[in-house]
């Protein structure tokens, strides 16, 4: 029983641990991909473009091409890991080697993965801008809009991770019920809903293409980076009509749900008067 307890113990800090890895690694990207992106590079504070440079020119410069060139190396570890845990023999070996934390050190890996990226990411400084936002009233305007686009795609993206069962998403939910000695977790998603993921392996892609692109100045290295994770977002998509008739259900289903709920709020709002 002792052992049993040791063991369910290491297994709660190891999941709570590699959350709280993977939520600052979410944070970081937020900063990574918005704040960065947006507030530093308008105030002035991080140098992005060289507009007085040709193109011609600024693609022969070595400090240019090098940077690329990583760039270029960490998105594809970055997709490489994420495709190859994703894939199904790789994921059966995970879980029958890892048990309940193959979940969790998918997330760690994708989590580690990000922060080599983020860490070690190389600007583009040397050459000119694809677009910018310079002239007045919208160099002030437009970054505003930016930021705020960038807040309401981020919330979104929260709130789908919450309403898809973040605690079995980051794995926790798998070592809470082995602890138990409940086994495998039942699926928290419908069939049809467990079948849209699998065709629809990142359900936050119009969201992420509004942050990657809408952008008050686009230099070279985030229009490699924008355009390398919108193909990979894209490719990753495999919907048919049999998921779009699940989801138009799904809409009508939470359209009623919501007339409900008012028709009963006004009711109890007029049987109190």
């Amino acid at each position: 029983m002792a052992s049993v307890t040791v063991r369910g113990c290491v297994l709660c800090v190891v999941s709570l641990l590699n959350f709280a890895f993977v939520f600052i690694s979410g944070a970081d990207l937020v900063r990574f991909l918005s704040f960065r992106a947006i507030y530093h590079n308008i105030t002035g504070e991080t140098k992005i473009c060289q507009d007085s440079v040709p193109w011609s020119v600024a693609l022969q410069d070595r400090s240019v091409l090098s940077s690329l060139l990583m760039d270029v190396v960490l998105l594809a570890l970055f997709t490489a890991q994420h495709s190859l845990l994703a894939w199904s023999p790789v994921k059966h070996t995970l879980r029958s080697v890892l048990g309940v934390l193959a979940r969790a050190a998918y997330c760690f890996t994708t989590a580690l993965a990000l922060q080599v990226l983020i860490r070690y990411w190389q600007p583009v400084t040397g050459a000119p801008c694809l677009w910018a936002v310079r002239h007045a009233p919208w160099s002030i305007w437009f970054p505003l809009l930016c930021f705020l686009l960038h807040f309401i795609c981020w919330a979104i993206i929260c709130s789908i991770i919450i309403i898809f069962d973040y605690p079995e998403l980051m794995g926790i939910k798998q070592v809470y019920y082995d602890c138990l000695g409940l086994g495998e977790p039942p699926p928290h998603q419908s069939p049809g809903a467990q079948r849209l993921l699998t065709h629809l392996r990142h359900p936050v892609f119009l969201e992420l293409c509004v942050v990657l692109w809408f952008l008050p100045a686009l230099s070279l290295d985030r229009l490699l980076l924008a355009g390398t994770l919108t193909a990979y977002l894209a490719l990753a998509h495999s919907l048919d009509t049999q998921d779009l008739k699940y989801l138009c259900s799904q809409l009508k289903t939470k359209i009623l749900t919501l007339q409900q709920h008012s028709d009963t709020s006004d009711f109890s709002h007029h049987k109190e008067k």
